[in-house]
């Protein structure tokens, strides 16, 4: 199963460390940050899970709770835990999911189903594909997918970015341009007339026919 943007996120149930969980009641009416790794005990998935652990307040100002998941079962992510707050000096305070049968990985298309049924074995190389981030909105759909190679740590202050992004625009009909950070102007979509956009927004700048762009709603 391939999924895309506007796709139904998998239900799961799974193991973690805060406990059992059943994901698209864990979501709740808010927005959901799925991020995933090859294998425990790797060095830049370490850096990865402590940078998270540091905006986590972040995150729950907007609405948005996190979620980890690797390869490896539960007790492997309480060890690992240890070394990734001696590396960061941030602790792990969101849950890590257990997939030592590689369920779930499958079920979001990060490894093939010949990936077989266990982790034991399997090298961070044999699980590469197992690097994406998923942000997840209250209706349960995928909003945004990230997929990066294992050597690059991911920028989650560009995630952050994206779900300010995100928001913005599921309450507005805006969209927002290249570089666009929170309190910068936006761009009216196409759909808005020139009149319904005055009453929307107010006053607006017409950079091209088809690219109007106005102050950000709400700034």
């Amino acid at each position: 199963m391939t999924l895309r943007i506007n796709d139904i996120a998998p239900d799961f149930e799974a193991e973690t460390t805060q406990g059992t969980i059943k994901f698209h009641d864990w979501i709740g009416d808010g927005y959901a940050i799925l991020f995933s790794h090859p294998k425990d005990f790797t060095p830049v998935c370490t850096t990865e899970l402590g940078y998270m652990g540091g905006m986590l307040d972040e995150f729950a100002k907007r609405g948005a709770k996190v979620i980890g998941i690797s390869v490896d079962p539960i007790d492997s992510h309480e060890k690992w835990k240890k070394d990734i707050e001696l590396a960061t000096g941030n602790t792990v305070d969101y849950p890590l999911i257990g997939d030592p049968e590689l369920k779930i990985a499958k079920l979001y298309d990060m490894l093939p189903a010949s990936a077989g049924n266990t982790s034991e074995g399997r090298t961070p190389a044999d699980n590469q594909t197992v690097r994406s981030v998923f942000v997840i909105g209250p209706d349960k759909k995928i909003k945004l997918v990230l997929t990066y190679p294992m050597t690059t740590g991911r920028n989650f202050d560009e995630i952050l970015r994206a779900l300010d992004s995100i928001k913005l625009t599921a309450e507005h009909q805006v969209a927002t341009p290249a570089q666009w950070k929170q309190g910068e102007d936006v761009i009216i979509v196409t759909a808005v007339s020139d009149e319904d956009a005055v009453k929307r927004f107010g006053e607006f700048d017409r950079v091209l026919p088809y690219l109007r762009k106005t102050s950000q709603p709400g700034s």
